[in-house]
C-alpha cells in the first residue's frame, strides 16, 4: 500500500507542477480581469501546498522518519509567512512573483530535506529571518526613496572593502576564496556585493550618462573583476561582468558592447583555463567528463548519470543516488531534482524561473524612475544569469562555475540576498505606483 501511495504521489506531483507552470504563463501573457486573477493566484497556492504535501508525505512513507514531518510543517509555515507578508505589507505588488518565490523555495526545501536534513533546517531559519528583514522594505523605500540613489560612493567603498576582506582573509573552497568565518558562521560577502554593485551602477548612470561616466563605471568594474580573479572566484566575476554589460547596454543602447563582451569572455576563459588550475580542471571535465571520470570529470559525470537515470518521470524521492554527486545541495541541486523528480518537473522549474525573469523585466520596464528601473533590471540580469550558469553547469552546456540556484540551492548568504532582491523589486514596483498616483 505504501508503494502505491508513493508512485501515485509522484505522478500527481508532476501533474500539479505542470498545471502551476501553465497557469503562470497564462496569467503573464493573457489579460485577465482582477477577480479572475485573484482566483488563479489562489489556485496556484493550493497547487503549491498540494505539491509539497505529496512530496514530504511520500518521503515520510518511504523512510518512516518523523523528522521529515517536522521539516514539512516548518516549510509550510515559512511559505505561509511569505504569503502573509506579501499580501499584507506588499499591497499592490506582484502576487505571481510571490507565488514563484514560494514554489521555488518550497521545491528547494523538498529536495534539501531528502539530501541533508540539517542543511534543510538551517535553510528554513535563514528563510524566516529573510522574510522578517524584508518586511520593512516597502516603508523604507517609500520614505527614503531619494536617498539610495545618492550613495554611489558608499556602495563602491563597501563593495571594495568586502571583496578585499574575502581576498585577504577568505577561506579557500574548491580552488576559490569565497567565504569568511565570523563568530563561527560562514558567510559569502560576494553575494551582498552583487546587490551593492547593481545599486552602484544604477546610481552612477542616474547622475549622468556620458562617456566619462561609462569609463568610470567600467574602470570600477575592472577593479572588482581583478580582485575576484585574484581570489579565483571566476563564477562571481562572470556574473559581475554580465551585469555591467547588460546595464550599460540598457543605458547607452550601443550594440557594439555585446559582441565585444562576448569576445572578452572567450579570451578570459581561455586565459583562465591556462593559468588557474581548478578552472583548467573544470574545462577538462566539460569537454569530455567520461575521459576523466576518476578525477576532474567525476562530478559532472555523476550529474549526467543522475539526470539520465531519472528520465522523464524521475526515480522517486529517496529512490535515486543524488548524494553521489559532490556538493549536490549547492552547485548541482538541479541534477538531484532531475534524477528523483524527473525531467518534466525539472523543465517546469526552468520555465518557472524563466517566468520569474520575465516578471523582473516587465516590472522594471513599467517603472518611470530611471534609478529604480536600472536596479530592477540589474537584479533581473543577476538572477537570470545565475540560473543559467547553474543549470548549464549541471547539463554540461557550459563548464561548472560553482554558482548556486537562487532560492533552490542550499546557502544562507545566497538565500538572504535573493529574498532581498525579490523584496526590493516589489518595493520599487509599489513605490512607483504610489508615486504615479499622487
Amino acid at each position: 500500500m505504501t508503494g502505491v501511495f508513493i508512485q501515485t504521489a509522484k505522478y500527481l506531483m508532476i501533474a500539479l507542477i505542470i498545471t502551476y507552470t501553465v497557469q503562470s504563463f497564462l496569467v503573464f501573457f493573457r489579460h485577465h480581469a482582477e477577480n479572475v486573477k485573484r482566483i488563479l493566484f489562489k489556485e496556484q497556492m493550493v497547487l503549491i501546498y498540494l505539491f509539497l504535501s505529496l512530496g514530504f508525505l511520500s518521503m515520510t512513507a518511504y523512510t518512516d522518519d518523523r523528522q521529515i514531518l517536522v521539516l514539512f510543517g516548518f516549510t509550510l509555515g515559512v511559505i505561509t509567512l511569505i504569503q502573509l507578508v506579501y499580501r499584507l505589507i506588499y499591497v499592490h505588488g506582484s502576487v505571481l512573483l510571490c507565488n514563484h518565490m514560494c514554489i521555488l523555495f518550497g521545491t528547494g526545501m523538498l529536495v534539501l530535506t531528502r539530501l541533508d536534513q540539517a542543511q534543510a533546517a538551517r535553510q528554513l531559519v535563514i528563510g524566516a529571518v529573510s522574510i522578517g528583514i524584508t518586511a520593512f522594505f516597502p516603508y523604507l523605500m517609500f520614505k527614503k526613496q531619494d536617498t539610495f540613489r545618492k550613495w554611489k560612493l558608499v556602495y563602491l567603498i563597501v563593495s571594495a572593502g568586502l571583496l578585499l576582506l574575502v581576498l585577504l582573509a577568505g577561506k579557500t573552497s574548491y580552488g576559490a576564496k569565497i567565504s569568511v568565518s565570523i563568530g563561527g558562521i560562514s558567510i559569502q560577502p560576494v553575494e551582498l556585493v552583487k546587490l551593492l554593485y547593481i545599486f552602484f551602477l544604477a546610481a552612477v548612470y542616474y547622475e549622468k550618462q556620458t562617456l566619462r561616466i561609462a569609463i568610470f563605471a567600467g574602470g570600477c568594474t575592472v577593479a572588482f573583476l581583478l580582485i575576484l580573479a585574484a581570489a579565483r572566484d571566476l563564477g562571481a566575476a562572470l556574473i559581475f561582468f554580465v551585469i555591467y554589460v547588460g546595464m550599460t547596454y540598457a543605458v547607452y543602447r550601443k550594440w557594439v558592447l555585446l559582441p565585444a563582451a562576448a569576445g572578452i569572455v572567450v579570451v578570459a576563459m581561455i586565459g583562465a583555463g591556462k593559468l588557474i588550475g581548478h578552472v583548467s580542471n573544470r574545462i577538462i571535465a566539460w569537454k569530455n567528463p567520461l575521459s576523466a571520470i576518476d578525477d576532474q570529470g567525476y562530478q559532472i559525470s555523476q550529474s549526467l548519470f543522475g539526470i539520465g537515470t531519472g528520465s522523464w518521470m524521475g526515480s522517486g524521492l529517496f529512490m535515486g543516488r543524488p548524494k553521489s554527486i559532490p556538493v549536490v545541495s549547492k552547485d548541482f541541486i538541479f541534477s538531484a531534482i532531475s534524477e528523483e523528480l524527473g525531467a518534466i518537473v525539472a523543465i517546469c522549474v526552468i520555465l518557472i524561473s524563466l517566468s520569474t525573469l520575465l516578471l523582473f523585466f516587465r516590472m522594471a520596464k513599467s517603472m518611470q524612475d530611471p534609478f529604480y528601473r536600472w536596479v530592477s533590471l540589474g537584479m533581473g540580469i543577476c538572477y537570470g544569469f545565475q540560473v543559467f550558469l547553474t543549470i548549464g553547469g549541471c547539463i554540461k552546456l557550459i563548464p561548472s562555475t560553482g554558482v548556486t540556484f537562487p532560492l533552490v540551492s542550499y546557502g544562507g548568504s545566497s538565500l538572504l540576498v535573493t529574498f532581498t532582491m525579490f523584496a526590493l523589486l516589489e518595493s520599487f514596483y509599489i513605490t512607483t505606483k504610489k508615486k504615479d498616483s499622487r
